[in-house]
């Protein structure tokens, strides 16, 4: 068709005065392959019962397309059953207005108008439909037109040789370019479709948008402010001043209505001066005992500010032996415990530290989190395996005393970014500590990263600090876009991983 000739599209709900039109367009649109069409009673029962999900697209003011719908509770529909099934019998028995599936009954585009993308704006109109009613995803049986063609094959194997491009469905590839994933196929689905031997396959839509019902009070945060805290490190008097100055950054970030307040790795550090005179691993356990008295007073402070307190990392010693970890301090007064993987060279051979053996991700109320610790940030395989448990943001405290090996913190926290579409925030200390061995001089520069596709900036970079400079840094993230990168994305790195052929594991569990 010469689409200069088209004056006006429109999508409009179908109404009762358009069945004669419909009518003839149905049969056009189906050439004779299927002879039925729906009756006037039944468009009535339609637009009565479910007005929104019926829709026709009209071109100059003819009917162009058509599609229909109906809600469905799936858990009350048997895997294997037919059109007849859904539609019972023309009653349309099966639309539940509290159902949780939107099912298609009926979609066609009148040969004259194809090529005009009209099929695009219907199913678009679908998603539409299914996103603002929350309903989990939209399916329904697709043709096979060209299977008859293909007899020699089942049906599973026509499926994979149209994905692969080998055979050419004009139904299966519309579908499957718009995002629709075939399920399972359908036996005996319509009688009467000779060119797909009456078989079908059930193609679904997920809603990304889908939330669960819930009976209780408490929500899940979309958009998340981030605090970090890039710490000075500087001679303190002792405990309570430094907890002073904790509280004041804690202060500062809350007062921005900050969902997280995050400290950087051994930010207690200062404290081991009065130990300066005794050996190194002398000096970082008698810094330990302070461990959980900080971490108590941090948990108060959560609550009485109202923020998700991320410790950084202290030293702590289990059945005498030296770990670095951390604690997540929960505004609803909940704690966890997070340990360092893989301790540095100089962390093993200045102060005898052992690697921890804990990795989880963390459920908040600003969805769900992963807190790796400085080094862990280098090694790729703890993040993935976070990243399979749903992680949406990655923190990572970190203490390094020069450039590069802040540059390695900084580059591969953004590779976890990208590989995991996840967001990763860095805190880090600056500043120096000439009293205290082993701690001389800090380099920084806290960051959030993100994934880098269209949603996102186009380096991946949220938002930095200035480099060694005291300050907070306070960004928002936007959990709904990683929602939408996981599934339309330009690239899914996620779902695109060969796990056919690759995979990480644990081979031990945590202690």
């Amino acid at each position: 068709m010469d689409t200069n000739s088209i004056e006006n599209i429109e999508l409009k709900y179908l109404t009762v005065d358009d069945f004669k039109e419909l009518k003839a367009a149905t049969l056009e649109s189906y050439a004779g392959v299927l002879t039925s069409y729906w009756k006037k009673k039944h468009i009535k029962a339609l637009t009565t019962m479910f007005p929104e999900g019926q829709v026709v697209i009209k071109v100059d003011g003819d009917i162009a397309g058509c599609a229909l719908s109906l809600i469905v509770d799936y858990d009350a529909i048997e895997d294997e059953h037919t059109y007849e099934d859904i539609i019972s019998g023309e009653s349309f028995k099966n639309h539940n207005a509290d159902g949780d599936v939107l099912y298609g009954i009926d979609v066609f585009i009148k040969p004259q108008y194809r090529g005009l993308r009209l099929g695009r704006r219907l199913y678009d109109y679908r998603k539409e439909v299914c996103e603002n009613l929350n309903l989990k995803s939209i399916v329904f049986g697709g043709r096979m037109p060209n299977y008859h063609k293909h007899k020699e094959l089942t049906p599973k194997q026509y499926i994979e040789k149209v994905k692969r491009k080998e055979i050419h469905d004009p139904v299966l590839n519309f579908q499957i370019s718009n995002d629709f994933h075939p399920v399972r196929v359908l036996k005996n689905y319509l009688e009467g479709d000779t060119a797909s031997n009456e078989y079908a396959v059930l193609m679904e839509w997920d809603n990304i948008y889908y939330e669960k019902p819930s009976k209780k009070a408490s929500t899940v945060k979309t958009v998340v402010r981030l605090g970090l805290i890039q710490w000075q490190m500087r001679p303190y008097k002792g405990l309570d001043d430094l907890m002073e100055q904790a509280e004041y950054f804690i202060d500062s970030v809350a007062a921005y209505r900050s969902d997280f307040a995050v400290f950087p790795e051994f930010f207690n550090a200062p404290l081991m001066a009065e130990f300066n005179h005794m050996h190194e691993p002398d000096a970082i356990r008698e810094l330990a005992k302070f461990t959980e008295t900080i971490v108590n007073k941090l948990k108060q402070l959560s609550i009485s500010y109202n923020i998700n307190i991320i410790s950084g990392s202290m030293p702590e010693v289990v059945n005498d032996k030296l770990y670095n970890v951390g604690y997540l301090c929960r505004r609803d007064g909940s704690l966890e415990r997070y340990e360092k993987i893989h301790v540095t060279p100089d962390e093993a051979k200045v102060w005898g530290m052992q690697c921890g053996n804990k990795l989880q991700t963390f459920e908040t109320d600003c969805g769900k989190i992963g807190i790796l610790i400085c080094y862990d940030s280098e090694f790729p395989e703890l993040s993935r395996l976070l990243a399979d448990e749903g992680m949406d943001i990655l923190f990572i405290p970190f203490l390094t005393d020069t450039q590069n090996g802040y540059s390695r913190v900084r580059l591969c926290a953004q590779a976890r970014a990208v590989e995991n579409e996840c967001y990763v925030a860095i805190s880090g200390s600056v500043g120096n500590l000439p009293n205290v061995n082993n701690m001389d001089i800090q380099y920084a520069q806290s960051a959030v990263f993100t994934p880098c596709d269209f949603s996102f900036p186009s380096n991946g970079i949220k938002a930095e600090a200035t480099t060694n400079t005291e300050m907070i840094l306070v960004a928002d993230v936007d959990l709904s876009l990683l929602r939408e990168l996981h599934s339309f994305g330009a690239v899914k790195n996620l779902k695109d991983r060969r796990k056919d052929f690759y995979d990480v594991i644990r081979i031990k569990s945590d202690k």
